[in-house]
């Protein structure tokens, strides 16, 4: 019998090879030294910076993308704070999720260009250093991967089986502990898929968070984004060809040495175990499980969790107390109205700023091109759900073959569009095609991944014994899709076509604009009013475009996407 396959009770009680404590020391090691030089020059000054031109050597290529990587880490370490917090405040609190939901409904529709604004604010925070930049570059790239995460685990922590909740109280445990043994588990597979997509979503804006232009402000700090923009605005084939191999060796080794060790450990957090399973495997894994160097760290980590986990009982009569008071009913009528005027505020003073330079004829012109972009993205979105779900339901019921279409669909969903620029710019031109239709393709371009991997975590998750009562009374056909498939993945893909969605608005920006070299292209739309005005540096028509794409985003989310899951979470869920 392989060790590998052996629960981690046998494996601690049996003899450990060396060779894996060394290997886990010299790849920490490496991290350190890689973290190290990867942040040589933060504390520089912003006048070096850009004395040091962007080389497009592909020597240049091995610092820029350690750099890169490593915003990228920072931001999705910052990125699972920000989801284990807020989206379990917004999932537990029943007034916090009146603010907080459409909040990140809103936070999900504000285009990643319109964050870029931040730039000048974190500038200000290190006056002349490049410490500022490197902030504003990362908060750039948290804002495309936190908004996915945090809705995957806010939607898990709703799904959760009641009676899971009900042995949770059983054993009287604590809420710190029913977060980290309840809670966690149970979203662990659906986060982990997501955080994929969330690296995948950094890649996909590297260039505007790397190469920031914010009116006369513009700010490049080396790594494989401004390389790529760089080669861009020169036309260098060679140089993107180098720029597309850099990306997939780095999407490869945050497979093997962080997706792919999550992904094989998250079979353990599963409901159902199917007999004669085989589960997935890392090589990543077998060394941390095996290696005491990593299992000191792993024990330091685990009683830091521990702290606190400790099952004990409230007086009744203070629960009871505390019940009263928070549930009475003027407590919500005040909460309401607090939202309802700090919502008047904010529209006050957001409409005073916009109104001083737009003229009110203008605004209506906006919502025109709002709704040229959302005839886009449902067209989009349609024709990419029926390509999608049956290949992700197909992939799910597969573990060996989602294993391998894992890090593909890992580097598709990570390859900008921009990349694409020479190919559709030549191929408008030469045949004298519209923009306004043949540019759109590049808005679901990354995002038509989030419908895909949700669908395939939907599938894999499907009773085992659905699937052989399926099989045993003869389903097959139209009517096993309509029975079994559909309805099990249903609730997944609503949440992946929710998320796709409010990505494709993102993307618009950087769909509806494509340049190559001194050609350029512009399709009528949402997304390119908001782009040409933040690169002119006209905040109130920047302000003016993201206000109405995020109106446009958070009420088709609420009249028709809210409703929707919420159909899928009380038909179709299995408790």
């Amino acid at each position: 019998m392989r060790l590998d396959r052996l629960p981690i009770s046998v494996l601690r009680t049996r003899y450990v090879p060396g060779g894996w404590d060394l290997l886990a020391f010299v790849l920490v090691f490496a991290f350190f030294v890689y973290a190290a030089q990867a942040a040589r020059g933060l504390a520089g000054s912003l006048a070096h910076l850009e004395a040091v031109p962007i080389s497009l050597a592909p020597s240049a290529l091995v610092g820029y993308s350690a750099r890169t990587a490593l915003r990228m880490l920072i931001a999705m370490s910052a990125s699972l704070v920000f989801t284990f917090t807020y989206a379990t405040l917004a999932a537990k609190s029943r007034r916090a999720e009146v603010l907080l939901v459409p909040l990140l409904d809103f936070l999900q529709s504000v285009p990643i260009l319109s964050f870029s604004i931040t730039l000048l604010f974190f500038l200000q925070l290190t006056p002349g250093r490049v410490a500022g930049a490197e902030m504003a570059a990362i908060f750039l790239i948290f804002t495309s991967q936190a908004w996915n995460m945090a809705f995957s685990f806010y939607h898990s922590l709703r799904s959760i089986p009641d009676e899971l909740i009900e042995a949770a109280r059983n054993f009287r445990l604590s809420p710190w502990m029913r977060f980290w043994r309840l809670e966690v588990p149970f979203a662990m597979p659906a986060l982990i898929w997501n955080m994929m997509l969330s690296m995948s979503g950094g890649w996909f804006f590297l260039t505007v968070s790397e190469a920031i232009n914010v009116g006369h402000t513009t700010v490049t700090l080396p790594g494989v984004g401004s390389y790529i923009a760089l080669a861009i605005e020169q036309k260098d084939l060679a140089a993107i060809g180098w720029a597309i191999g850099a990306m997939f060796v780095v999407i490869l080794v945050f497979d093997q040495l962080l997706f792919r060790p999550l992904t094989a450990s998250a079979d353990w957090f599963r409901l159902d175990q199917e007999v004669g399973l085989t589960p997935s495997h890392s090589w990543a894994l077998t060394m941390m499980r095996r290696s005491h160097f990593l299992g000191l760290l792993a024990r330091a980590f685990a009683a830091l969790l521990r702290a606190g986990m400790r099952p004990g009982a409230t007086a009744p009569a203070a629960l009871e107390r505390r019940a009263s008071v928070w549930d009475a009913g003027w407590v919500d009528y005040a909460w309401y109205a607090l939202l309802a005027l700090m919502g008047l505020v904010a529209l006050s003073k957001t409409a005073g700023f916009v109104l001083g330079e737009v003229r009110p004829a203008e605004i209506g012109q906006v919502v025109i091109l709002g709704l040229i972009t959302l005839l886009r993205v449902a067209v989009l979105i349609a024709l990419a759900s029926l390509i999608w779900v049956p290949i992700g339901v197909w992939i799910g019921l597969r573990p060996r073959v989602a294993s391998i279409a894992q890090p593909i669909a890992q580097f598709l969903a990570a390859f900008p569009a921009n990349l694409l620029f020479p190919i559709v710019i030549s191929a408008i031109v030469l045949h004298k095609l519209d923009p306004d239709i043949w540019l759109s393709p590049l808005i679901i371009l990354g995002t038509q991944w989030y419908i895909l991997f949700n669908v395939i975590v939907g599938a894999s998750a499907l009773a085992p014994d659905l699937r052989y009562a399926a099989e045993n009374l003869g389903v097959h056909g139209w009517l096993w899709w309509r029975r079994v498939a559909l309805p099990s993945v249903f609730p997944f893909f609503v949440t992946g076509a929710i998320t796709a969605s409010g990505g494709s608005w993102n993307a618009s920006i950087v769909a509806e604009v494509v340049s190559w070299g001194q050609q350029k292209l512009t399709a009528h739309g949402l997304g390119a009013y908001i782009a040409e005005a933040t690169i002119q540096g006209d905040f109130q028509r920047s302000v003016l475009g993201t206000v109405v794409l995020s109106l446009f985003v958070v009420t088709l989310n609420r009249v028709f996407w809210r409703p929707l899951y919420a159909r899928a979470e009380r038909k179709f869920r299995i408790a």
